[in-house]
């Protein structure tokens, strides 16, 4: 799957492990470990950005700014609109790729005759709880980063949806998940995008691969009889779109019926016309 529809942002090039991409009218140097070609470096900007995000030999890594940046800025993505800022560890707000699942579940919402409610785990900014307020739903905002829902929570100001039914919360998705399976609670839809490495509540570092099993099975109490979606993303290349697909389809359509498709999600690069794969989607739909 690919997402082109984007106006305010571009995947220029790619080169020796970094991306030259175009967010609204800023341009920035950002690294890619995917990107294992030495082409050429001929567009002009990649001696132009704004900024570049270099690694450091010890880890992590420092933005470094060859012009002048406002604190944040914004972008659009058809109507919707996100506060765009470098932060740290190479990111900006935004996962642009994502957009293919955003039109995913707004169409999802538009043809469903109903009010659906929705759960957004591990939600970052907002991008997937904007689309499904935009398209109709109801939705449940849940991250653990106090900074995260706040940033949330301005775009959704930004898009002219903070008055729209929404819970904004920060919190333990795992956590949440079984508080609501207390509560009898249920969704319509749902949407997981957890981190490829996280943390336990005792400190105890855990990897997607071993942990991702349980988390759909602990939301498995919590789509409700007339489910209508649920969305799996991940960035671990560990795990292949085939096997995150398999995981849904023994997991959920036994009980649940429907299907299950899963595929590389990627974005188109300017110079080259090939796609850059950025991670993977698995979805099930009724």
């Amino acid at each position: 799957m690919r997402t082109a529809q984007w106006q305010d942002y571009e995947l220029i090039d790619s080169s020796d492990g970094e991306r030259l991409e175009r967010w609204g009218d800023i341009v920035l140097i950002r690294p890619d470990p995917q990107i294992i070609w030495h082409t050429p470096r001929r567009h002009p900007l990649w001696k132009n950005a704004h900024a570049h995000y270099l690694r450091s030999s010890s880890g992590g890594g420092a933005w470094q700014y060859e012009q002048k940046l406002p604190p944040q800025w914004t972008i659009g993505y058809k109507d919707l609109t996100f506060a765009i800022k470098p932060m740290g560890f190479k990111h900006t707000g935004i996962f642009p790729e994502q957009a293919v699942n955003w039109d995913f579940v707004q169409e999802k919402i538009r043809s469903a005759g109903r009010p659906l409610r929705v759960l957004n785990l591990f939600a970052y900014t907002g991008a997937a709880t904007l689309a499904c307020l935009q398209a109709g739903a109801s939705v449940c905002h849940v991250d653990a980063s106090k900074g995260m829902v706040q940033w949330a929570k301005e775009n959704a100001v930004l898009s002219g949806l903070n008055e729209k039914p929404v819970r904004w919360l920060v919190d333990d998705c795992v956590k949440f998940v079984r508080r609501e399976q207390r509560r009898g609670n249920t969704y319509d839809g749902i949407i997981m995008d957890p981190p490829s490495y996280g943390r336990g509540p005792g400190g105890e570092v855990w990897k997607l691969e071993e942990q991702l099993f349980s988390l759909v099975e602990c939301c498995l109490p919590i789509l409700s009889e007339e489910a209508s979606f649920f969305v799996l993303n991940s960035y671990t290349t560990g795990l292949s779109p085939a096997v995150m697909e398999y995981l849904l389809g023994v997991m959920i359509c036994p009980t649940k019926g429907g299907t299950v498709s899963a595929s590389e999600i990627g974005l188109p690069v300017s110079e080259s016309g090939l796609i850059l794969p950025c991670g993977s989607t698995a979805i099930w739909q009724r």
